[in-house]
């Protein structure tokens, strides 16, 4: 079964809360090239942020049940379905008196914060008469209703909003990267519309240079491959390529050895794959699209080898993938220089998609700037006022003195006292 000494990545196991763990280390890195830097056994790595915006409410849950013998040994029993079901959240009723206390204080503390943003939120449209109860119930990952205790409910949803929201979270990752992309080519189009047709030749010359050179780069080796792997156990391990062994290499890249690869695990499979094609020094390599391709990579081995959907390799999946026709020949692996990330129909609705946002945006401004006059106007027309106000008080004090009656303040009283006539 599998260990329970640190917070699982992203996978639904983890997703599903409360299952394992896992010690990730940066995607960049790999486990042979750190010499003498070997994990140290019961040590606690922080594994990275699952991108979700309750991480933290979700880790601190984790780490407290975890401090629970009971609860930690029904996990250690309960099947990824058990967990999904809610069976396991019935459990939360036997813990100690102390994790529901601690439990109890987290959610009083996440209830607090959602409703800071949504305070901020509405604060910034100037909104009045706020409806926080109303408003958190946008917020899946906890019972709404009971913003005091954490009660077996509040386990339940926040097991399946991370586990729904970690299944979508590539693909939203992908939408952004392809708008990220179209804005690209966009703004590219609106500066090319600004020069002159010399000019313009021979920015659309450097560019076409640019997706020359960067599509001129050494043959990318398909992914989970044992081509792509045994590149990895000789240059990166440092090991005879002709001794290469499947089960050897599973292990020695099971990097917290809880006898999984988990996502992290696997891309930093592909650094070698990746600097192939991209150099952070090269003006045509695009930081940005080579962490999309380690994704594609990833989720393209994972739906290959990882047979429960647990978004885990375990070593007899792992096995199992390298038996395979694929592992011994697989296909040519397409680069996105090689794909169209976007048709032109996509590109010209995404357009107008700016362009709307655009208006809207210049609208505001404008009605902004009304309000700005209008205010700048009322302004001046108070300040008009006061100047006439204060030089009818001038001359009413004025025509005072000229009777012979001593000015008087705001509030009707004498500004100086006459003299007293002393009598003979």
């Amino acid at each position: 079964m599998k260990q329970l000494s640190v917070l699982p990545q992203q996978c639904i196991l983890l997703m599903t809360c409360l299952l394992m763990a896992l010690e990730a280390v940066p995607i960049d890195i790999d486990k042979t090239k750190v010499k003498g830097e070997g994990h140290v056994e019961g040590e606690k790595v922080e594994s990275p942020d699952t991108g979700l915006y309750y991480d933290e409410y979700l880790r601190q849950v984790i780490d407290v049940l975890e401090t629970d013998k009971h609860f930690r040994e029904k996990l250690q029993t309960a099947d990824i379905e058990e967990i999904k079901s809610g069976k396991l959240s019935r459990e939360l009723d036997l813990v100690s008196h102390h994790v529901r206390t601690r439990l109890d204080e987290l959610k009083r503390q996440e209830v607090a914060r959602l409703r800071m943003l949504i305070k901020a939120k509405m604060d910034s449209i100037q909104d009045t008469g706020i409806d926080h109860q109303a408003l958190l119930k946008q917020f899946e990952h906890l019972n709404h209703q009971n913003p005091d205790t954490f009660e077996p409910k509040d386990l339940d949803m926040l097991i399946k909003a991370a586990t729904s929201d970690l299944e979508n979270y590539d693909k939203t990752r992908h939408e952004e990267f392809k708008k990220y992309e179209m804005m690209k080519e966009h703004e590219r189009r609106e500066y090319l519309k600004t020069l002159d047709e010399e000019k313009r030749q021979r920015e659309e010359s450097k560019f076409e240079e640019m997706k020359k050179k960067h599509g001129d780069h050494p043959k990318v080796h398909h992914p989970g491959s044992k081509d792509q792997l045994k590149e990895v156990w000789e240059e990166a391990d440092g090991l005879d390529p002709n001794e290469f062994d499947p089960k050897t290499f599973f292990k020695l890249h099971d990097v917290n050895n809880d006898g999984f690869l988990d996502e992290q695990e696997l891309e930093a499979l592909f650094t070698k794959e990746l600097e192939k094609v991209y150099d952070p020094k090269n003006e045509e390599d695009d930081m940005v699209e080579m962490e999309e391709e380690r994704l594609r990579m990833r989720e393209h081995v994972m739906n290959e080898v990882d047979i429960n959907k647990d978004r885990l390799v375990t070593l007899e999946e792992f096995l199992r993938a390298t038996e395979k026709k694929e592992f011994l020949e697989p296909d040519s692996w397409e680069t996105l220089d090689q794909q169209q990330l976007f048709t032109e129909e996509e590109l010209k609705e995404f357009e107008s998609h700016i362009s709307q946002q655009e208006d809207e945006l210049r609208k505001k401004a404008e009605d902004l700037q009304k309000q700005k006059e209008e205010l700048q106007r009322q302004h001046d027309q108070l300040q008009a006022q006061k100047q006439e106000l204060q030089q009818v008080v001038k001359q009413m004090e004025q025509k005072k003195l000229q009777q012979g009656n001593p000015p008087a303040g705001p509030a009707g009283e004498l500004k100086f006292q006459p003299r007293m006539c002393l009598s003979v």
